[in-house]
């Protein structure tokens, strides 16, 4: 028993040499029929890799012929099946640029743009990969108003945008996580001076309205009025817009608090 799965264990290694062999043979080989052939047949086989060493090898030979841009356009493809979208994303760039007018050249735009947002990082990182994708899709949107991938470039473009309007508003938070109002206060003021329209309005008007209490709540008495002021501003701003809030409960809270403190100020004025 022993020896028969010795023999059929060099068996397969004699089978994987040859395979091997044969597809060395022709990458390295000057058939371009053949390796045109095993091309196609290792990508349909979903072997991207080898399949991508072909089309790649098979460049300067179809340079100019009619096989040019499907070579071209099938060796992005490789990479991009096999997950090197870095590559991918190069080869496609290198497409467009050389094939405008291929039937492959609005797929190739596309798997570019996926590419790039493949490559773009969560909201805790480096979001200039981010920006230069958003570049990139809104240039296609605008030259592509009528193509088959405007859905889900739009839908990659929003997911990308939430990613940086969360960056913000959290970056924001930072300041209010360290007790830091006046710092907050200002930083939420002016996530939404960026981009009114940032999805997270709401929590950021709370959050606008929370620092500017703490902070008049921690300050020397002589400036408290003015600071619970800025809170009471900043309480309208949210429930004008929000008069279901979440938050509604809480901040009502704090201005009837903030309301009291006033009273006071006034009536040793008075």
């Amino acid at each position: 028993m022993r020896v028969k799965l010795i023999l059929v264990a060099l068996l397969f290694l004699a089978l994987a040499a040859a395979c091997k062999s044969q597809y060395d043979a022709v990458l390295y080989g000057n058939d371009v029929d053949a390796k045109y052939k095993l091309a196609f047949e290792m990508f349909e086989a979903k072997k991207y890799s080898k399949a991508a060493e072909l089309f790649e090898s098979l460049g300067m030979a179809t340079r100019g012929t009619a096989q040019d841009d499907t070579v071209q356009f099938y060796w992005g493809l490789s990479n991009y099946r096999y997950g090197d979208y870095i590559t991918a994303e190069s080869n496609f760039n290198q497409f467009i640029t050389t094939f405008p007018i291929s039937p492959f050249t609005e797929e190739a735009k596309f798997l570019r743009l996926d590419c790039l947002y493949r490559g773009t990082y969560r909201y805790e990182l480096d979001q200039l990969p981010t920006h230069k994708a958003l570049a990139e899709m809104t240039v296609f949107q605008i030259e592509n108003p009528d193509s088959r991938y405007h859905d889900q470039v739009a839908a990659m473009m929003d997911n990308l945008n939430e990613r940086l309007e969360m960056k913000a508003y959290k970056a924001a938070y930072l300041y209010y996580h360290m007790e830091d109002y006046l710092a907050a206060h200002y930083a939420f003021k002016n996530v939404l001076k960026e981009n009114a329209d940032n999805r997270y309005r709401e929590d950021i008007l709370y959050y606008t309205a929370l620092s500017a209490y703490k902070y008049a709540a921690n300050s020397i008495p002589s400036k408290q009025r003015e600071r619970y002021l800025t809170f009471v501003d900043d309480y309208f701003n949210l429930v004008s817009e929000y008069p279901e809030s979440k938050y509604l409960k809480e901040l009502e809270g704090l201005y009837e608090k903030a309301q009291k403190q006033l009273k006071t100020y006034n009536e040793d004025n008075g």
